[in-house]
C-alpha cells in the first residue's frame, strides 16, 4: 500500500456500510454512481451509525475499480472505487493519481482535487 500525507481529516456519522479507502459522499454515504461528488476517502470500514475518519485534503489511498496512471483525473465509480474519468459529462474528478495501477482492487496514492 502507498503512503498518505493528509492535511484534513474529517469525522462523520456513516450513512449505511463504507468499505475502507473508497470515495465517501458530504450525507457519510459511500457513492454509489460513477462521478458523484465526493466529500473525500475513508480511513477504515464502518457500518451504519459509526463515526467515520475522512481525508479530505490531502493525499489519501483509495482502491482502484481498473487501470490508472500517474497524473490520470479519477472520480468515484459505482462502487465507490477510484477510476479513470470516463468524461460522459457530468463527472466530478474528486482526485489525480499520483501512483499506476493495472486494474481494479489495487491501493494508490491520489492527490485529493475540489
Amino acid at each position: 500500500m502507498s503512503q498518505k500525507i493528509p492535511v484534513l481529516t474529517l469525522t462523520v456519522l456513516a450513512v449505511g456500510a463504507v468499505t475502507a479507502h473508497r470515495f465517501v459522499g458530504f450525507d457519510g454515504a459511500q457513492l454509489d454512481s460513477t462521478g458523484a461528488e465526493a466529500f473525500g476517502v475513508a480511513n477504515f470500514k464502518a457500518i451504519d451509525g459509526d463515526d467515520l475518519s475522512v481525508d479530505v485534503i490531502g493525499t489519501t489511498v483509495i482502491e482502484t475499480g481498473g487501470a490508472v496512471a500517474v497524473g490520470d483525473d479519477l472520480v468515484s465509480d459505482d462502487s465507490a472505487r477510484a477510476i479513470v474519468n470516463p468524461e460522459v459529462g457530468g463527472e466530478v474528478v474528486a482526485a489525480k493519481a499520483l501512483d499506476a495501477a493495472s486494474g481494479a482492487g489495487e491501493f494508490i496514492e491520489v492527490l485529493l482535487v475540489r
